[in-house]
């Protein structure tokens, strides 16, 4: 088993392909985004990771990976496609299904297959396996199936691979230990076994139960606002218990997880998943939230038409991925509430909003109100006098804590932080 056929070249799949290779195993990766493969195939990213641009090269120079929009026989398969919500909040299968679809003209006898892609409960059973089961091959004996659900963060994808344990859910007991042989080429951390319906239930409570803690956050930092307490000091010493571990508030929850996957459980269950499904909405409503504060930030200032600098697009800091990016959100808020805006994040070199510029100081100029929605270390390190020259009103309202607050005052900023009304 030496050959892998990894299909989509993603924020998963490509660097798990890049590990893979650079471990010995021959791997061919897939995408149906022919630029995308275009690009790998130069050696260049269409994607931003830590690492990966090394990586990539050493895989490719070494003949171990090659990509192309087409599957190839191989001993195992690796599926690590989307699989996003529709616009009901259902969830939207086609990707696992069509890339499931097109490696059946590819399956042999001995063949494994695994679906990293995090699904709800029973995809394996209920979407794939009556996809497999067209090869004419028999599931479990002849054709091994398994989920071994990623469980990283943009940023740290490569320390996390290797570090992370991992869960491998296999159909029978040959599936589990085939897949766990496979992924010990690189995984350090340990490996659990159990069946293929409880490993994607745990990546979804995994990403669920982060959800439900930042919401609680949310609502503590909502609260806060109308109390003369600062929401970050209050969690900050809160966390302190040792039984006690509260996330962060902010502008929304993005990215493909965290802000998809608890929807699987409420598609599901609605009946029973009450809480879940709060949290939801919870955290949809921040966008909106954050929206109304700007145009109440400008009011209370007597300020008409403001401009707004809006700083930070992608859902976190230091990456470039705007999937289910909360400060996209909040840019279509503002405007339905009529404000001028430039959005600008250093990590997207490439327009992706109308209202986006690719420079820093055009965004700052002549500015009312700067709203930081991504903690990007470059914004961390933000010149309080520079951007005092550039702005038209000194007022900022930052919603992820990330600025020295004394620093700026002593500019003579406005500074807001949401959560914060001890310091307002």
């Amino acid at each position: 088993m030496n050959k892998i056929c990894v299909i989509g070249l993603g924020y998963i799949g490509l660097p798990t392909s890049v590990m893979f290779a650079n471990n010995g195993l021959h791997v061919h990766g897939v995408d149906v985004n022919a630029a995308a493969v275009e690009k790998i195939q130069h050696k260049q990213l269409h994607i931003e990771e830590n690492g990966l641009q090394e990586r990539l090269n050493a895989a490719i120079d070494s003949g171990n990976l090659t990509v192309s929009t087409t599957p190839e026989k191989a001993d195992i398969f690796i599926i690590a496609v989307p699989s996003p919500i529709n616009s009901d909040k259902t969830a939207d299968m086609k990707y696992v299904e069509a890339a499931t679809k097109s490696i059946v003209p590819y399956l042999e006898k001995g063949n494994l297959v695994i679906l990293e892609s995090t699904v709800p409960p029973r995809t394996v059973e209920d979407i794939m396996i009556p996809i497999l089961k067209e090869s004419g091959l028999e599931i479990g004996t002849e054709l091994l199936v398994s989920h071994s659900p990623e469980r990283v963060i943009p940023g740290r994808v490569f320390e996390e691979l290797v570090n992370n344990s991992r869960i491998v859910g296999g159909i029978n007991e040959e599936s589990s230990e085939k897949t766990r042989d496979l992924y010990r080429a690189f995984v350090k951390g340990e490996i659990f076994i159990t069946d293929a319906t409880t490993a994607e239930m745990v990546k979804v409570i995994e990403n669920t139960f982060r959800d439900v803690n930042i919401a609680f956050a949310n609502e503590l930092a909502r609260v806060s606002e109308n109390m003369g307490v600062n929401v970050w000091e209050a969690i900050k010493l809160a966390n302190h218990h040792p039984r006690v571990n509260i996330h962060l508030p902010g502008p929304g929850v993005g990215g493909h997880c965290i802000a998809v996957d608890p929807w699987f459980l409420v598609e599901q269950d609605p009946e029973n998943a009450k809480i879940i499904h709060l949290a939801r909405q919870t955290n949809d409503s921040m966008p909106l939230y954050v929206a109304n504060k700007v145009k109440a930030i400008a009011e209370q200032h007597q300020i008409k038409n403001p401009k707004v600098a809006v700083l930070g697009l992608s859902f976190k800091a230091n990456i470039d991925d705007m999937r289910e990016s909360p400060s996209v959100e909040v840019v279509h808020h503002l405007n339905e509430l009529n404000l001028e805006l430039t959005a600008y994040d250093p990590h997207i070199h490439e327009k992706k909003l109308p209202q986006q510029s690719l420079e820093l100081e055009e965004t700052l100029k002549n500015a009312d109100i700067v709203l930081i929605l991504t903690e990007h270390d470059e914004f961390k390190i933000l010149d309080p006098k520079q951007t005092a020259n550039l702005v038209r009103s000194k007022i900022v309202l930052d919603t992820k804590n990330c600025l020295p607050r004394e620093a700026w005052v002593k500019e003579g900023f406005d500074l807001r932080v949401l959560g914060d009304s001890k310091n307002s």
